[in-house]
């Protein structure tokens, strides 16, 4: 849900450590509820989402809309039509369709096998891997840590196996793992604040408030107007008895968010 709002609608309110929505927030994020539990990608949902966020004008809001699922995709029905909010395409409502569905998973089956036997190099394997690992995220997430596994054994390099495994490794409530993978993925790319960010997350959920305060530090050296890295490291500030460092980064956080 964090990584929703996040994506979605960045925009939120936020009072001390929690959200404070609106009903047009409460309206997009049951919207994701309901095409999560019909099995649309989280990844998929929070990019439309975020999409059509941005096409709407501000004097239009989101609770005046029908969001529903065609298949795995999403799409909004305005009513004047139904669209796909990532392509803005218009889009028919095959709703229920089991045939259609039936198909789309048969090919998408057939479409991996086909470009895992067609790899010439390990990296071509390694990257196939990689892209199955994300497909199964949200249905097998076990299958999922497998497919990274496998991708990083063909590739030790691939970074983004490290990242999605650690924060998979975090999300099953073991935040130690996530640790050590995050610090893998560091030590092939030691500038990457998002990673840095994600290890002071990981961290600060093994109850080491000032590493995870250094780690957030980190990221902000690389990347200055990463808000939620001055969100979260004001946090820690405040429970570290830092209240002036605390005070600057809420401000810094405020600002960047206004």
């Amino acid at each position: 849900m964090r990584e929703l709002v996040r994506s979605a609608l960045p925009a939120t309110e936020r009072r001390g450590r929690r959200y404070a929505f609106s009903f047009s927030d409460l309206v997009v994020l049951r919207a994701a509820r309901d095409l999560i539990e019909q099995q649309v990608p989280a990844a998929r949902v929070a990019r439309a989402l975020a999409s059509l966020c941005k096409q709407l004008p501000t004097d239009r809001p989101l609770s005046g809309l029908r969001i529903w699922a065609d298949g795995v995709r999403v799409a909004v029905d305005d009513g004047s039509g139904c669209f796909d909010p990532e392509t803005g395409q218009a889009v028919l409502d095959f709703e229920g369709s089991f045939e259609v569905a039936e198909l789309e998973r048969r090919t998408e089956k057939v479409t991996a096998l086909t470009e895992l036997a067609d790899a010439d190099s390990t990296e071509d394997r390694a990257r196939v891997e990689f892209e199955r690992a994300l497909e199964l995220e949200d249905d097998d997430p076990m299958a999922a840590c497998t497919c990274y596994g496998r991708a990083i054994e063909l590739d030790p390099g691939l970074v983004d196996a490290y990242v999605n495994l650690g924060r998979l490794a975090h999300e099953a409530g073991k935040p130690a793992e996530a640790v050590r993978l995050y610090r893998l993925a560091l030590e092939r790319t030691p500038d990457d604040a998002v990673v840095w960010f994600n290890l002071g997350l990981a961290v600060e959920d093994t109850g080491s408030g000032d590493m995870a305060a250094r780690h957030y530090q980190k990221a902000l050296e690389l990347a200055p107007d990463f808000a939620d890295a001055h969100y979260n490291l004001a946090a820690v500030c405040e429970k570290l008895d830092r209240s002036q460092d605390a005070l600057r980064h809420y401000a810094a956080y405020k600002r960047l968010r206004s």
